[in-house]
């Protein structure tokens, strides 16, 4: 079979991309038909995809955007400040993150809702940030999961330094061992991140030290209002050559090739070959957060286009022309997903709020007699409210500072 490296034109005179064709020199091993196809350079790096992986990849796909949708229902209904959507972007984010090892270390944006699901964080914490009760819900520790970056490319610095500093760790290691055991990083950015200064000095860092990180761009097309081409006259991936090293495009919607590239990218940082970038090109079906109007700025013709190219149909459809799944496989997988998402939303729901004062704790690592008077302020505003209260003179938990 022959490889699927398809072509696009320029975008439409309207600004807006044409999504119902294809981009040259962009890997893909599962059609938009789910029929599976052959590329001499990376199918060797799924060779290993049985139907029992293929059902994997599906569920967590559609677990991920249960858990999008339900998300996004409670932020309607008040219960969450905002809410970052991954509609359309779940083939990017399973086949990366489950490309990965335990010992690597990822640095997400705020969109890497699958990618945490392969990490093995819960779902519900996730939602401490969104809910403004708490700065991250997650211990990144446990999982080797970053906690979610709000300022934009903030994480691609930390990323670079992270893998400088396990190059460090990992010194004196023979090739053979460092492709069993060594560690690589993975930095998720999107489209409009990419403009950043963080992510150009990040790349020169990296390519500088050869350090072990990859660089994994989602490409969905809109940095919030901006389409794509006015960022950029060339496809990102082709920026990799600035720096010296190799940039991949990969069809995002594409699970196996977005697992084949990654599993390429990571097995050459861990040996010691340095950075890869990965431009992942993909489309956010849904609004950029829960605050913006896409309506405004995108053209339906556009959206209808793309979802032809859906991912999760995508991969159903291979799995049921294949033989591997059938309705009753989808029927579990639905009530699951249902299941999840009442338990979302039953442990969101009864989050303990933390009390005001135990921000001022946060700011520095010991007493601060600034805090400390700002604090003591906040505790007679706080009790000017009740009914001839008197505020509290004696020192309590959390006015130290700390």
């Amino acid at each position: 079979m022959t490889s699927t490296r398809q072509e696009v034109t320029e975008p439409e005179a309207s600004g807006h991309a044409a999504p119902d064709l294809a981009e040259p020199g962009m890997v893909q091993l599962l059609g938009p038909d789910g029929t599976l196809r052959s590329d001499a350079e990376y199918s060797r790096y799924v060779a290993d995809v049985d139907a029992d992986m293929l059902r994997g990849f599906y569920r967590d796909m559609a677990l991920t955007r249960r858990f999008d949708e339900e998300a996004t229902a409670l932020q309607r209904q008040g219960q969450l400040a905002l809410w970052v959507p991954l509609r359309g972007q779940e083939a990017a984010q399973i086949g990366s993150g489950r490309a990965t090892r335990p010992q690597d270390y990822i640095f997400p944006t705020y969109r890497e809702h699958g990618v945490a699901l392969t990490r093995n964080v819960d779902f519900p914490q996730m939602l401490r940030i969104f809910r403004g009760i708490s700065n991250g819900g997650w211990d990144p520790r446990e999982n080797n999961f970053h906690m979610y970056t709000m300022v934009l490319a903030a994480q691609m610095p930390h990323a670079t330094g992270y893998a400088m500093g396990v190059q460090r760790d990992q010194a004196g290691w023979d090739r053979d061992r460092l492709e069993k055991e060594g560690t690589a990083v993975v930095a998720y950015f999107g489209d409009g991140a990419s403009s950043e200064g963080d992510v150009h000095e990040s790349m020169v860092f990296a390519a500088s030290y050869a350090s072990p990180v990859v660089f994994f761009c989602q490409n969905n097309q809109w940095a919030i209002s901006v389409p794509f081409h006015v960022q950029s006259r060339v496809p990102l991936a082709e920026r990799a050559r600035g720096y010296g090293f190799p940039g991949v495009r990969v069809d995002g919607n594409d699970v196996l090739a977005v697992l084949a590239v990654t599993r390429w990218a990571l097995e050459r940082a861990r040996r010691g070959d340095g950075p890869a970038l990965i431009e992942a090109y993909t489309y956010r079906m849904s609004a950029h957060t829960t605050a913006d109007d896409p309506t405004k700025y995108r053209l339906g013709a556009d959206e209808r286009a793309w979802v032809a190219k859906d991912p999760i149909t995508r991969l159903e459809k291979h799995l049921r022309a294949e033989g591997h799944a059938d309705d009753d496989f989808f029927a579990r997988v639905a009530a699951d997903g249902d299941a999840m998402a009442a338990r979302v939303r039953r442990e969101a729901l009864a989050f303990e709020p933390p009390e005001l004062a135990q921000s001022f704790g946060n700011v520095y690592a010991e007493a601060h007699p600034l805090i400390q008077e700002e604090l003591r302020w906040h505790r007679e505003y706080e009790a000017g409210f009740d009914d001839g209260a008197a505020p509290d003179a004696g020192t309590t938990a959390g006015e130290d500072g700390r």
